[in-house]
């Protein structure tokens, strides 16, 4: 059954006279000189001016004719019910971790029959980038990609007005429409949940927080802004209002939520629901199945893979020391796919030691996803111990579902480290022992010499990953936090007649 095409955003009400006649009365108001143009008014000559009313002043009128009791009363039995917005840098096709789960929620959502419409900005990792449509409905999901600016990751500057552009079209979104009520803000760029708090004080709009990562606690960890600097003080004083004022608030771990709660957020309305993977798109797959290892050269390889983001949490020190000491290994190879900040050490620590076993590439497109995950032997996941519960690796539960054991290197109690030890598919070093960079050596070499507990261990992982972190059941378990707390966006059950 095609979907219908929902209204879109600002209704076009030239043929109202009450708004038209109230427009002209405004634009009058705003610009007395109209006559120093020939009788045509200024927004045709200034384009500053021009800017301000298209995205300012005339979206502003629009929503200030509506009748506001209206739209902000429950709708009449029979009529569709309002749609719940989801707000985040990413979506489809974006490779981003955070564009996975997002669009598997979407979709999820909007195949049970709820209006579920995204707010996004363009693709910005690797090759897709600015390739997506500006507005389409994709499976059930409407998507409208705001138009922000994309400087790009690469420098600190250019990422901050990427991120306050992203906000401020936001913003616009949602003060100058009165079609959304309900809004769950994802965590990218970091503090758009203080959107949602201007949102609810601007126009009532009611919002959640699914906290994919927690800032600006990450930025204190790494030293990018000082936490007792009046900036970080400022920014940990918006971030606990922000999610004070959210009407509940979604972690994805237990080690999350109990930093959450240690910010004094009320119990109640903070729960946790895990991250997950497509354990029926992510499986293993033989070396004849898989075209991309022999493309990469590495058949007959024993192939040590770390897929993904190299970001600030993670933490590569012991990684490329014991990388180092195997760089004569006879079988080993290591794979290193993504980007991420970490990246250039990497590639420089690469050159620098004259390491000849490593293979390295950009992102792939999503759909080949489960391909370059399968090309692995043993998947490598990171993350420096004091982001525990700042970060959770999502590529750990993707590795876990290819059927390979992990090795993660960090710190003891975190998400991932809990799901390689209660699985068993793996192993876990804590990179605060100072033999770190030996036992990671010493265990991939144990482990490229046994096949048989590679595969033990691989299907441990597997098991785990279809028991506790599938796709499917975990896209339920927040649809009933949705249903829980917000009831009036559930779609309504058909009356048997």
């Amino acid at each position: 059954m095609p979907v219908p095409r929902p209204e879109p955003l600002f209704r076009d009400r030239d043929n109202d006279p009450a708004v038209a006649q109230h427009a002209a009365d405004a634009s009058k108001r705003i610009d007395p000189q109209d006559h120093r143009h020939g009788g045509k008014r200024w927004t045709h000559h200034v384009p500053g001016r021009e800017f301000a009313w298209r995205t300012l002043v005339r979206p502003a009128i629009l929503v200030a004719v509506q009748d506001e009791t209206t739209s902000r009363a429950a709708p009449p039995p029979g009529a569709e019910r309002r749609p719940v917005l989801f707000v985040n840098a990413h979506y489809y096709p974006d490779v981003a971790a955070t564009a996975h789960h997002l669009t598997d929620l979407a979709e999820h959502l909007a195949a049970g029959g709820y209006a579920v419409e995204i707010c996004t900005g363009q693709a910005t990792y690797g090759a897709l980038q600015g390739t997506a449509p500006a507005e389409e409905v994709r499976n059930g999901v409407r998507v409208l990609r705001v138009r922000a600016t994309t400087f790009g990751r690469a420098r600190m500057l250019g990422r901050l007005i990427d991120y306050a552009s992203f906000h401020w079209q936001v913003l616009r979104l949602l003060i100058f429409s009165s079609r959304y009520r309900y809004v769950v803000f994802l965590t990218t760029p970091p503090l758009l949940h203080a959107v949602g708090w201007l949102a609810l004080r601007i126009r009532g709009v009611r919002y959640a927080v699914w906290s994919m990562d927690l800032h600006p606690a990450a930025e204190f960890t790494t030293g990018v802004i000082d936490r007792g600097s009046l900036l970080g003080r400022a920014l940990a004083r918006v971030h606990v209002i922000a999610h004070r004022a959210a009407d509940f608030v979604i972690a994805v771990g237990p080690y999350m939520r109990d930093r959450l709660l240690a910010d004094g957020l009320d119990p109640a309305r903070v729960v946790w629901r895990p991250v997950w993977v497509n354990t029926d798109a992510v499986r293993p797959l033989t070396a004849a199945e898989n075209r991309l290892r022999a493309e990469l050269g590495l058949d007959g390889r024993f192939v040590v893979a770390y897929i993904g983001n190299a970001g600030l949490v993670h933490d590569f020190t012991a990684v490329l020391d014991a990388i180092r000491s195997l760089a004569n290994h006879p079988r080993m190879s290591f794979l290193f796919v993504g980007g991420g900040p970490r990246r250039p050490e990497i590639d420089a620590f690469l050159r620098a030691n004259g390491i000849g076993n490593v293979v390295v590439r950009d992102y792939y497109p999503v759909e080949m996803v489960p391909l370059v995950y399968a090309v692995a032997d043993v998947h490598l996941v990171t993350l420096a111990p004091p982001f525990s519960g700042i970060a959770v690796p999502t590529k750990c539960y993707v590795a876990m579902a290819t059927g390979r054991p992990v090795l993660f290197v960090g710190g003891a109690r975190c998400e991932p480290a809990d799901a390689i030890r209660d699985s068993g598919g793996g192993a876990c070093i804590d990179t605060e022992r100072p033999d770190a960079a030996r036992l990671i050596a010493s265990t991939l070499t144990a482990w490229s010499e046994s096949p048989a507990e590679v595969a033990r261990l691989g299907q441990l992982a597997r098991t785990a990953a279809i028991a506790r972190f599938d796709r499917r059941e975990s896209c339920a378990s927040i649809e009933a936090v949705l249903r829980e707390r917000w009831p009036e966006v559930a779609p309504r059950a058909v009356p048997c007649v």
